[in-house]
């Protein structure tokens, strides 16, 4: 059976992407997790921020830490 290529698609693709937390972050206690649209797809990443943000709360992913592990700040939006 012939193996098969897998493309490898950068979790830094999400970088710069608006998203709306599903589990709280306890900022540096813990990870919270983050549905974010990336690629046309929903996607859900590890969340990490400087300090707690509710579930619920819309944020912008600014880096990321390693697979599926991203870091978040609050993000208002354009009102």
């Amino acid at each position: 059976m012939p193996m098969r290529e897998y493309a490898f698609v950068s979790d830094a693709s999400a970088i710069g992407c608006v998203g709306m937390l599903t589990v709280a972050t306890r900022g540096d206690r813990g990870a919270g997790e983050v549905l974010v649209t990336v690629r046309g797809a929903k996607e859900t990443f590890l969340a990490w921020s400087d300090s707690p943000l509710p579930k619920g709360a819309e944020v912008l992913v600014v880096d990321i830490r390693g697979a599926r592990t991203v870091v978040v700040e609050p993000w208002q939006g354009l009102a």
